[in-house]
């Protein structure tokens, strides 16, 4: 799987929001096909990443890489179509629109974008939901909703920002048997998440950020003898 270059490589990433100084040496990198977490605590600087990975900060510096092209100083819809979807924990998506015109909207940013009965299929509720605004939907349908929509433009690599926050567990199940199913079609997923109960067992490597920078980074295989070091850092 590690064979060739990563999909993604971020070395040295500072970002900032006005004066405001967030990301200090961010730096990490992901392969074809991997999933990895980045964990910690709120106000680690782990969605800021996310963010500044999309150019959606200020003032950036350092290296983003993707596909081995730097991207650190393009705008934020030429990011976006170096492959790659966002799904920010706000869900962005259109109220006064059903779900259906939800999936529909987005432009394609490559060949293989899912179509809307490979979205159903793997979706059940939103087939159901079609016809229902956005604004209907419950926080769990939103949910889906917005994974579903960058599924639709061909973005294989998968920013996704706590996407479990404030789920019932029952959709939790069924938003991990997506993602289970997205790292088995190959997608390459990187996932903010506080649900480490939910990230753990989907994970190839985590890595713990504080202060801005990675502090840790922990392989699925060293999981169990450092728990008690990840609970440390987490607070959990």
């Amino acid at each position: 799987m590690n064979d060739g270059a990563p999909i993604l490589e971020v070395a040295d990433l500072h970002a900032w929001y006005g004066e405001s100084h967030v990301l200090h040496g961010m730096q990490f990198a992901v392969h074809r096909g991997e999933l990895v977490t980045l964990l910690g605590r709120n106000g680690a600087g782990r969605t800021t990443t996310l963010r500044a990975i999309l150019g959606l900060t200020g003032k950036r510096s350092g290296s983003i890489l993707v596909r081995g092209r730097q991207a650190i100083a393009l705008a934020t819809h030429r990011v976006a179509r170096l492959g790659i979807g966002y799904c920010p924990e706000e869900r962005g998506i259109f109220a006064s629109l059903s779900a259906e015109e939800n999936l529909r909207l987005p432009p394609r940013i490559g060949a293989g974008g899912m179509s809307i009965e490979d979205i159903y299929a793997m979706f059940p509720n939103l087939h159901e939901r079609r016809k229902s605004p956005g604004s209907r939907l419950s926080g769990g349908e939103q949910q889906m909703l917005a994974l579903a929509r960058i599924l639709r433009t061909g973005a294989d690599l998968l920013l996704l920002d706590e996407i479990t926050e404030g789920l019932a567990p029952v959709l939790v199940k069924t938003l991990g048997r997506a993602v289970r199913s997205l790292k088995e079609k190959g997608y390459t997923i990187i996932m903010v998440e506080q649900n480490f109960r939910f990230a753990a067992p989907l994970a190839d490597r985590h890595y713990v950020v504080e202060l801005g920078r990675v502090v840790e980074t922990v392989n699925k295989s060293e999981l169990d003898a450092r728990l008690d070091l990840l609970h440390e850092y987490l607070g959990v």
